[in-house]
């Protein structure tokens, strides 16, 4: 859950490179359907766009990834009861990984509620 409800403040977080540069990498470029993701001075990695809907969610598919099928997801979703919008995050790993990406990923989320305000 977010204490947000502004879908256009958490849309711009989720899905543009600034947004993202915000609370995910250091540095994002985007060129269309291909985002660069930059960490530190010398992680880089490439994913594509494979699907969006705008104000849903945006799929990407890294593209050092063996499996065509694996992919990340970030969806945002609304509660009506609370009136917040809610943010959940799908990715594909190994099962030896998955708590380390589930902590990964809770880190990154407490960022964005950080920075952006959440």
């Amino acid at each position: 859950m977010l204490n947000s409800t502004s879908r256009n403040i958490l849309w711009g977080c989720i899905s543009t490179p600034s947004g993202l540069e915000d609370w995910f990498a250091d540095k994002v470029v985007s060129d269309d359907h291909i985002v660069e993701f930059h960490w530190g001075k010398t992680e880089m990695r490439k994913a594509e766009i494979i699907a969006i809907r705008m104000f849903s969610y945006i799929r990407f598919h890294w593209m050092d990834d063996e499996d065509e099928r694996d992919f990340f997801e970030i969806k945002m979703g609304y509660n009506e009861l609370t009136n917040d919008y809610v943010l959940e995050i799908t990715d594909y790993v190994d099962v030896d990984e998955a708590d380390d990406m589930r902590e990964l990923w809770e880190s990154q989320v407490a960022r964005l509620r950080r920075t952006c305000g959440f």
